[in-house]
């Protein structure tokens, strides 16, 4: 699997957002809403081939495949990715990295202790900093390097390039301690998530003036502090070369040199086999093969019964062959050519699969999770029970199982949105929505006022809104529909609909469902089972869009006025970790105050949105089985990657649209390029449904907030979604992260994460499916290297076993 950057751009300003009052979501469960138990539970250990350093030879070179070079070294700004995040910790201080199960520990490399001596009358944090940290031309790390960190991020000085300033801007000063060795860091206002400052750490040469930290840190480092120094970077080759720190004073590193290098998720199976890299993220197919390769080491010489070739029967070779010999000169010519063609591909094949063998696929789990990200800005989605019926349709356990299953790995749904299996504070929160039920999901859908007869009807000049706008909530804003340009009112709530236009829609719903039962009969049981089968894929299959095969090019809309291109915000480094087929192009275009830019969802408005002409048209209106009202017909479109690394999500959504075509929901898939997927469609809200990723964190409340926080309205017309793309939110949400952010009791974080998660499942915009697989594939000499799962690497332990370790004499490498 690979990861993703987030966007590059210029620079925006971080608002920050009002607490409203009003339009507070009503859910159905509040008290008892987790399903499970309490007590978090174990998640997939780690698979690094742990081994101890006297077992680790010195010397050697590992070269470790990443999507591209960084944008940037310096991980405070938009355009910082994966990369970015993998050189900068084998470069820099992180003062508390992620430990096994999720948890921030502190690093004694860098400190000795750090704590909160003082709570009232402000809350004052102590670090005390190993007397041995130096950075990389001597200077010892100390208060100025905090001191001029925080000044650049805080955001008063926009003069600073920044992406993030959550947890810097509640700092009201930073002094130095008893001695040069102590930093006491004084707090305006109380914050828990304060072990997430200064990670990484930058020397305050780059942090000290806005030229040095916007320019000089985006193509070298020239002052570490790491068991690794920057030895340089090539573009020409794609390689980020690191070299063993001489200053360093903990353990010494294992590896004289370590190289990044850029390969392409589609390439990484040939950098494999021909010996460019050591270490790669791989996709489900090339660790199979690795699986494959390994098995088939005892083979004693027989033909592969996979790859090229192994799918032609003895009839189809024989018949190859009498073709070939035969005496039509022109067939046999072409087969003979067809023939030593295949040839060459078995031939190639068994070599990569040769080559395969020296590797190992180490399996965990991701740090991340997989989403169906429901937008609530407009259309049917804008109605919460249609989401509610949406999120009570599928089954998330048939989805993990169809993504972890065949990965031996556990495929257990995730339960929360702020927390993943095994951390701490993790609880199953979905009781706030409910479990899979289709009778009550299609009752909700009856609620909102989608019948089976619904698509024939003439249009009202009513408007269906949801309970919380019957209450008096302002959750939602007006927006229009995207195909069509109809007003729609964006609410949220839990208030049932006026019981007159109940009974009618669940009258209407009875005399259809009683009719199809009636031609049922009369037409019987094979026949309806066959046509329902060609119905059920022609639904399907007419709502398919492959966008960007045509020769001509789609056009942008133009932004709103007032507005310019720049980039989404990640919540915290954290989110270099999204995934790349799916975030790569993590660039939503925003106004300079954070709004997204108003988008022309007509044809012809965000390019990759909609089918070039000749592709076929959606399904019928009046398809069969499907729910309609006021004319018109439920149909979502469904936005997803086309790129060869997106087949999982393929699979995914397949079962997704069947799943939603039980209770009366069409799907209209459109698929788009990997690199205009978020930007042009995601960010820019040009979707109803859409499956993408989030990190974890081991600090909920300050990198959850910016995604899940309530949309706030412009003066022109667009919301300010941080990275809340589903549009989606309520004022008690966003209470309940502010509170948990401000408490330095952790227990009693966990607990208002826990109220925050219950409330976003109750709101149904993002419904967690699944924790990402992890998949890597690293030569099986190699120690100390896989698929870390929560944990951070430790870069100085990474390295070949010695001779004695592996009990070869091959073992040692380059």
């Amino acid at each position: 699997m690979s990861h993703v950057g987030v966007p590059r751009g210029t620079v925006r300003k971080r608002r920050t957002l009002a607490l409203l009052t009003t339009g507070v979501l009503t859910i159905p469960v509040l008290a008892g809403c987790s399903s499970g138990d309490e007590e978090a539970p174990r998640g997939v250990a780690q698979d690094i081939a742990p081994t101890a350093r006297q077992a680790v030879a010195d010397g050697s070179t590992v070269n470790w495949a990443i999507d591209a070079l960084p944008a940037t070294f310096n991980a405070f700004q938009a355009d910082a990715d994966s990369a970015t995040t993998r050189v900068t910790e084998a470069l820099l201080p992180t003062l508390f990295p992620m430990d096994k199960a999720g948890q921030p520990r502190l690093n004694p490399d860098y400190l000795e202790s750090a704590k909160v001596i003082e709570r009232e009358p402000k809350q004052v944090v102590l670090y005390k900093l190993n007397q041995q940290a130096v950075w990389s031309d001597g200077r010892e790390i100390g208060a100025p390097d905090f001191v001029a960190q925080w000044r650049a991020l805080r955001g008063k000085d926009s003069a600073f390039w920044t992406a993030r300033n959550s947890g810097y801007e509640r700092i009201e000063k930073i002094e130095r301690g008893a001695d040069d060795l102590q930093v006491r860091v004084t707090f305006s206002k109380p914050y828990g998530d304060w072990r997430s400052l200064f990670s990484p750490l930058y020397p305050k040469e780059i942090t000290g003036s806005p030229e040095t930290f916007n320019d000089g840190a985006r193509t070298t480092l020239k002052n570490t502090a790491g068991p690794f120094v920057l030895r340089g970077v090539s573009k020409a080759d794609g390689t980020v070369t690191l070299a063993r720190n001489p200053r360093w004073w903990g353990d010494k590193a294992k590896l004289d040199t370590l190289v990044f290098r850029a390969v392409a998720p589609k390439d990484r199976t040939k950098a494999l086999t021909d010996g460019t890299v050591d270490v790669a993220d791989v996709d489900p197919s090339t660790a199979d093969r690795i699986t494959l390769a390994r098995r088939d080491r005892g083979g004693n010489g027989q033909p592969l019964t996979h790859g090229p070739g192994a799918d032609v029967s003895p009839a189809a070779a024989l018949y190859s062959y009498a073709v070939a010999h035969g005496s039509d000169e022109k067939a046999a010519e072409a087969e003979q050519a067809a023939r030593a063609k295949n040839r060459k591909a078995v031939l190639a094949y068994a070599a990569e699969q040769k080559a395969l063998r020296d590797f190992a696929v180490r399996k965990s789990l991701e740090p991340a999770y997989t989403q169906l990200a429901l937008n609530g800005e407009s259309g049917p989605l804008a109605d919460d029970r249609v989401r509610r019926a949406v999120a009570r349709a599928l089954d998330r356990e048939e989805l993990a199982r169809t993504v972890l299953g065949p990965l031996g790995l556990p495929a257990k749904p995730l339960g929360s949105h702020l927390a993943l299996a095994g951390q701490p504070g993790y609880a199953d929160g979905s009781g706030a929505l409910g479990e899979q039920n289709e009778k009550e999901a299609r009752a909700l859908l009856a609620d909102a006022g989608w019948t089976r007869g619904g698509a024939l009807q003439q249009p009202k000049d009513t408007k269906a809104g949801s309970e919380a706008e019957k209450k008096g909530g302002t959750e939602g804003e007006d927006g229009a529909d995207a195909d069509t340009g109809e007003e729609k009112k964006s609410t949220g709530g839990a208030e049932k609909e006026e019981n007159a236009e109940k009974k009618d829609a669940e009258k209407t719903d009875k005399d259809a469902e009683k009719t199809d039962k009636d031609a049922e009969k009369d037409e019987g049981k094979a026949d309806k089972a066959s046509r329902d089968e060609e119905d059920s894929a022609a639904s399907r299959d007419e709502g398919l869009y492959i966008v960007g095969e045509d020769d001509k090019p789609a056009a942008h809309a133009p932004a709103a006025t007032g507005t310019s291109a720049v980039p989404a915000l990640a919540p915290a480094r954290h989110a270099a970790f999204q995934s790349a087929a799916l975030l790569r192009q993590a660039a939503a275009v925003l106004g300079e105050d954070g709004a997204v830019a108003a988008q022309d969802k007509q044809p012809g408005g965000a390019a990759g949105a909609y089918a070039p002409t000749g592709t076929p048209a959606p399904a019928p209106a009046a398809a069969k089985g499907q729910l309609g009202k006021d004319g018109k017909a439920l149909t979502l479109r469904f936005v997803l990657p086309s790129g060869p690394g997106s087949q999982s999500l393929r699979t995914v959504e397949d079962k997704i649209a069947a799943m939603l075509e039980k209770i009366g929901i069409g799907t209209e898939i459109t698929k788009v390029p990997d690199e205009s997927y978020f930007k042009d469609h995601i960010a820019s809200g040009v979707y109803d449904l859409a499956l993408y990723s989030w990190p974890a964190s081991a600090y909920p409340a300050t990198d959850g907030r910016p995604i899940y926080a309530k949309p706030e309205p412009a003066t022109d017309g667009s919301l300010l979604v941080e990275q809340n793309y589903t549009r989606v939110g309520t004022d008690h949400i966003d209470q309940l992260f502010d509170r948990a952010a401000g408490e330095l009791d952790e227990k009693a974080a966990r607990d208002l994460m826990k109220q925050a998660d219950a409330r976003i499942w109750a709101a149904a915009g993002s419904i967690p499916l699944y924790q990402r697989p992890q998949l890597v594939a690293v030569d099986k000499k190699l120690a100390n290297v896989g698929a870390f799962g929560f944990a951070a690497p430790r870069y100085q332990d990474i390295g070949f076993k010695n001779r004695q370790a592996a009990g070869s004499s091959a073992d040692r490498k380059k």
